[in-house]
């Protein structure tokens, strides 16, 4: 089975992010949103057939239950990549929800 590299289906350029509201110390309103894109994007991907079982080792129940997790496996790498920009939405809009800078 040919599979993509995850570069092919991240986007060539990232938007700017914002620095963390401490330095050193990690954003929970930024990886909330980078989650959820991840999540997301796995439903895209399953959606469009990306992941989705070929029978490439026989068939059966385990090729489409670790398909599945091929796909979830992608997208978190593309979100963490910079996804497609979803993230940065999310996190400005929670930034903004939760009374900080925009």
């Amino acid at each position: 089975m040919d599979v993509p590299t995850i570069g092919a289906l991240a986007p060539a350029t990232k938007a700017a992010t914002p620095a963390p509201a401490q330095a050193g110390r990690p954003d929970p309103l930024r990886e909330a949103a980078t989650r959820f894109e991840a999540v997301f994007l796995a439903e895209m991907f399953a959606h469009a057939g990306l992941g989705a079982a070929q029978q490439a080792n026989g068939g059966g129940p385990g090729e489409e239950a670790f398909s599945g997790l091929l796909a979830r496996e992608w997208a978190e790498s593309v979100a963490k990549q910079g996804g497609i920009g979803l993230s940065d939405r999310i996190y400005q809009a929670l930034l903004t929800r939760e009374g900080g800078d925009a």
